[in-house]
């Protein structure tokens, strides 16, 4: 793991793992949002550096990254884990959120899915790049945002896999 992180510059053009990807602004955000599917359909949102959310296939969390914390499903579960950086190495130190804060978390990131399927649905944002240039990628985000449940389902594990 490297001792120096830095944000991301062009997730529309590395993100290559995301097969189908868009990035806009949108009315309420500074930064840009980048949205990206997977082959398999798993998706992921990238609220700028922070915060991000990825999904499996089955549409269940299973990672996040915010606030200078990741986040990984366990067991079904969230658990946090912190950097802390020694003087030869850097440890990761493990929470395990209770059930409190897991619904606290997820009711967070349920209210910026709204906020973002909201400002879609009015048309206040800017396509400001998209992978492939011709895809539709804005209508598979509503729709898949559409499909999002209330109570966000949390996968049994951090893999891609189901």
């Amino acid at each position: 793991m490297s001792r120096q992180e830095s944000d991301r510059e062009d997730l529309l053009r590395e993100a290559t793992a995301l097969v189908e990807r868009v990035e806009l602004s949108a009315a309420g955000w500074d930064e840009p949002i980048v949205v990206g599917f997977r082959r398999d359909g798993s998706l992921s949102v990238f609220f700028g550096p922070d915060p991000v959310y990825q999904f499996n296939a089955a549409g269940e969390l299973r990672r996040a990254f915010t606030s200078g914390l990741l986040y990984k499903a366990e067991r079904g579960g969230l658990v946090a884990l912190r950097r802390e950086r020694g003087e030869r190495e850097v440890a990761l130190v493990r929470n395990a959120l209770t059930a409190e804060e897991t619904t606290d978390f997820l009711n967070a990131a349920h209210r910026r899915f709204t906020e973002l399927a909201a400002a879609l649905g009015r048309g206040s944002f800017t396509i400001t790049g998209q992978v492939p240039i011709d895809a539709n990628v804005i209508t598979r985000v509503q729709e898949w945002l559409a499909t999002l449940p209330r109570s966000i389902p949390v996968a049994p594990a951090a893999g891609l896999r189901r």
